[in-house]
């Protein structure tokens, strides 16, 4: 995120209505809505964490325990339980 100049964006009247509220303090406009991206759209993220799961849910069906799975992959035990419900029911779709 960078910041602009407010002066150099928005209409004088503007800047000083916001003054009236936030005098020299940083303030955070957040996108609308429809500008929004959804979360891991920059980054591969979505596609680690989806192989990451299907691993974790394959070493399960071969028999791994959930201790060994949450010591493996650095999760928690109930971390591991819902990853493995969650493929479950993908399975069943």
């Amino acid at each position: 995120m960078s910041y602009k100049k407010a002066s150099h964006v928005l209409p004088l009247e503007l800047v000083e209505l916001i003054q009236d509220y936030v005098d020299g303090e940083y303030i955070y406009i957040p996108k609308k809505d429809r500008n929004r991206k959804a979360w891991g759209s920059n980054t591969t993220i979505r596609e680690e964490l989806e192989t990451r799961n299907s691993s974790i849910y394959a070493n399960y069906l071969n028999g791994m325990s959930t201790d060994s799975l949450a010591d493996r992959y650095y999760l928690s035990i109930k971390s591991i339980q819902r990853i493995v419900l969650n493929k479950k029911r993908e399975s069943y779709l």
